[in-house]
Order: structure tokens, then C-alpha cells, then sequence
């Protein structure tokens, strides 16, 4: 699918800690190179480890977006994970990878557990210790695209896990320049990015319409005009009249006061489906 979405001008690398998985995967990479009808193939894979991305030979500012499904989690050195990340994207790349997150931080001893640790709960990030650890490493503050609960449905796992409660969530983490101004202003999505031409979901605060001004706080902003999607977007400081605004303002789906928490989200959808 990347190698789809990326174009044959595009490359994709992925990485991974086992031979035989890797092996598996490039056995598909000339299937899939003439079935996109590419003259060449646009992806590579390479043995290694995500904490130690230089040492696979993943250069510093080298990548655009890294993408990651329910991985971080297994790792036990998450900080370097995230180092890595930010260390081979290039300025106004993007981390965006779904994980498991806790309600509270996971004790020792459920860590020690091979069971709860393979089944990708015991090496579970407290939701809010991957806020702080994102920011320390450089990334500005992550953004919430979604959440939902996870039911372990074992007996004898719920038993070791006792109150401690899980969601899955999926997040933006941007890597923006140092020097880049931040300040609120609003913004009118141009409706160019393929298969999302009318409605782009960023996160679960903002959906930009198509032609339709939003009002953004100064983070969205700064990631908006310092990232792939500047050129998506017109951008107007606050306080500047516009007539393609029509009046017509989005509204965020969920409280300015919720944009990063995800069992608040996976809260409200459960209400909503009931």
C-alpha cells in the first residue's frame, strides 16, 4: 500500500528485527512493483532494530513519514524509539503509528509477564508519559487522530491485570523546524490531497471541509504551514477579513480541552454507539 501511495518517484523502507520477516516481505517486492507498473522497485527492507536506526543505516533527515502499527509498545526502550524517529525525519516529517496505551504506568512485575508482554499490554506506554516523552525528544505535542477501548477477554489476564484499562490510539507526532513561528490563524483547506478532496480528517479536534475557513490554535498552525501539508492549505493571520469564508465556520468534533486524551475519546464513541 505505501509503495502504492508514494508513486514510483517515491521510496519506502521498512525495518524489521527478524530475518524470516524480512525474507516474507521480499519475496513480494517484484510482484508488487509490476503490479503498480513500475519500471523499478520503490521499496527496500533492512534488518534492524527501532531503537538503533542509524546503526541500520538510516540517515539523520532522510524521511518524510514514518509509519508504525502496535510496535513501539513492544519495544523495552521506548524513549530511543522515539529519538530514532525524530532523528531521520526531515524537518516537518511525521511520526503517525497506532500503539496500546494504559490508563496508569504499568508496575514491574506485569512486565516481567512474556504472556501480557507478547499480547502487547504489559509493555504498554501510560498514555500521558508519551506526551511528555514526544515533547522531550523534540516532537511538538502529539495529536489524537483516534482511540477505542480493548477488551482483553481472558479471565486469567483481566485477573493479572487487575483495574489497569487499555486503549488503542493512533497519533500524529510532527517534527518541526526550531526557528518556526507559532501563532493562531485561520485556515481554508484547497481540497487537493487524493481520496479526502472534500473532508480531511486531521485529528479528532479538527475535519477541514473543502474551501470552508477554520479557526486553528497556534500548534495546528505551525504544523499545518511547516509540514507536507503547506501547501494543502491558504493560511490568514487572525484578525484579516475573508470572503471565502462565507460565514461558514468548521467546528471541532471533540472539546479543545480533549485534542490528546484517548480514553475520553474511545469514551465518547462508546456512547455514541450505543
Amino acid at each position: 500500500m505505501l509503495s502504492q501511495l508514494v508513486g514510483e518517484k517515491g521510496h519506502v523502507t521498512g525495518i524489521d528485527m527478524t530475518e524470516d520477516q524480512l525474507k516474507v516481505a521480499q519475496m513480494y517486492i517484484d510482484y508488487h512493483m509490476q503490479r503498480f507498473g513500475y519500471k523499478k522497485p520503490n521499496v527496500n527492507f533492512v534488518h534492524g532494530y527501532i531503537e538503533a536506526l542509524a546503526e541500520a543505516g538510516l540517515e539523520e533527515k532522510s524521511y518524510d513519514i514514518i509509519i508504525s502499527n502496535c510496535v513501539v509498545n513492544l519495544s523495552p526502550d521506548k524513549t530511543s524509539v522515539l529519538r530514532e524517529a525524530y532523528r531521520v525525519l526531515k524537518d516537518g516529517g511525521e511520526l503517525y503509528f497506532s500503539d496500546v496505551y494504559s490508563d496508569a504506568i504499568i508496575p514491574e512485575d506485569l512486565k516481567a509477564n512474556k504472556v501480557l508482554w507478547g499480547e502487547c499490554l504489559s509493555g504498554a506506554l501510560w498514555w500521558e508519559d508519551l506526551i511528555r516523552l514526544a515533547e522531550e525528544v523534540g516532537f511538538c505535542k502529539p495529536r489524537l487522530v483516534t482511540a477505542s477501548v480493548i477488551t482483553v477477554g481472558n479471565k486469567e489476564l483481566e485477573k493479572l491485570l487487575g483495574d489497569y484499562k487499555f486503549v488503542s490510539a493512533t497519533y500524529r507526532l510532527f517534527k518541526l523546524p526550531k526557528v518556526s513561528e507559532k501563532r493562531s490563524c485561520l485556515v481554508m483547506y484547497n481540497g487537493d490531497i487524493t481520496g479526502v478532496e472534500e473532508s480531511f480528517e486531521f485529528d479528532v479536534q479538527f475535519t477541514f471541509k473543502v474551501d470552508k475557513v477554520t479557526e486553528v490554535d497556534d500548534d495546528v498552525a505551525n504544523i499545518l504551514s511547516n509540514s507536507r501539508f503547506a501547501e494543502e492549505f491558504t493560511f490568514q493571520p487572525q484578525g484579516v477579513n475573508t470572503s471565502a469564508s462565507g460565514g461558514c465556520w468548521a467546528k471541532p468534533k471533540v472539546s479543545d480541552s480533549f485534542p490528546i486524551m484517548p480514553y475520553f475519546l474511545s469514551f465518547c464513541l462508546s456512547v455514541m454507539h450505543l
